[in-house]
């Protein structure tokens, strides 16, 4: 976990125009070379705005005697450290479905071929989950796991509607639909870019 890091350096990168939550991308890049410096970037994809820092072997070195109670630490508690990354994940998959099945719904390329009241059931459901994640940042992985099968059940049948709908029409699935819908073969809504980006754990 993040907070059991050894911090080597940090960084800011502004001027990040504002924007729906979710919808920044930033692309952060590490690259250690052979003399053991390492370079971190960081660029917003849609700005092209750029930061980094050099990390040398002089910064923040461990010794021996560290290391060696690290790595001991690391396997003593690896089945605490298990256990909250799955939730970590299941609070990241259930953050980004919501927002891009409801990024999906507001596509104007939507507008005509899905009903108003199908495009509400999930924008409301959606918000319901949103709202209840706010509320609820330390629940257990079970949890976030019930949230998304409960918004899948709305999101699904529509979703596929939609899927069947256009299996008949020229060119497919209608543009604006992100990714595949779950539990379909196609990709996840996960996949799409307006869904947060990954936590990390302090």
């Amino acid at each position: 976990m993040t907070r059991d890091n050894n911090l080597l350096g940090k960084f800011e990168l502004t001027g990040i125009p504002p924007a729906p939550r979710g919808v920044p991308q930033i692309e952060v890049t590490f690259d250690i070379d052979a003399n053991g410096i390492m370079n971190v970037s960081a660029v917003d994809k849609s700005t092209g705005k750029e930061n980094k820092i050099t990390i040398t072997n002089d910064k923040g070195r461990l010794s021996k005697e560290d290391i060696e109670r690290m790595v001991q630490e690391a396997e003593k508690y690896k089945a605490e450290d298990d256990v909250q990354r799955d939730k970590v994940a299941a609070k990241n998959g259930l953050e980004s479905y919501a927002f891009n099945m409801k990024s999906t719904v507001e596509d104007e390329k939507l507008a005509g071929k899905i009903s108003d009241d199908d495009k509400q059931k999930i924008l409301d459901k959606c918000n319901e989950v949103i709202s209840w994640l706010d509320k609820n940042q330390t629940a257990e992985k079970d949890e976030y796991e019930h949230q998304q099968k409960e918004l899948e059940k709305v999101c699904n049948p529509i979703i596929t509607k939609l899927y069947q709908s256009a299996g008949g029409m020229p060119g497919g699935m209608p543009e604006g639909m992100p990714g595949g819908f779950p539990g379909a073969g196609g990709a996840a809504p996960g996949g799409g870019s307006s869904g947060p980006t990954i936590e990390e754990v302090d």
